[in-house]
């Protein structure tokens, strides 16, 4: 089956912001290439060169949160208001770690508690301006 994989622009904190990602959801980096990695015909100006080109961070058994720095020789960086990133939890402890990790220093949209429709669910934006909705469904079939 096919995979799919966020993938977040930034505008020259792509490092900063992942390094808060590894420090909620854990793991290693799979990936992190700079823009001076390129080959010499693709070289950014030297004030682009350390910014990043591609990150990766294994999330959970078959997810993968990646990213990169929009440099402005590229034009401007998307804005993501559009999208949201929806975590589906394990468990309601691990909802509640997930959501208190990505909520500091960001904003709390709908606190996390259980909804209407029965799942424990919270809605967040982030300190770097991603939107996040974290959830557990209490009818998990393990």
């Amino acid at each position: 089956m096919t995979t799919l994989n966020p993938y977040l622009n930034f505008d020259g904190n792509c490092e900063e912001a992942f390094n808060f990602y590894k420090s909620v959801f854990g793991g290693e980096f799979a990936t992190v290439m700079r823009y001076t990695e390129m080959p010499a015909e693709f070289q950014m100006p030297e004030s682009e060169a350390q910014k990043i080109m591609h990150m990766a961070l294994p999330i959970g058994q078959s997810s993968i949160l990646m990213g990169s720095d929009t440099p402005a020789s590229m034009g401007p960086t998307p804005i993501g208001g559009n999208v949201s990133i929806s975590i589906s939890a394990a468990s309601e402890a691990e909802a509640t770690r997930l959501f208190n990790g990505l909520s500091a220093g960001g904003q709390v949209t709908m606190p996390l508690d259980k909804a209407f429709w029965g799942d424990y669910f919270g809605m967040l934006t982030d300190k770097f301006g991603v939107q996040w909705l974290v959830s557990y469904s209490y009818n998990q079939q393990r």
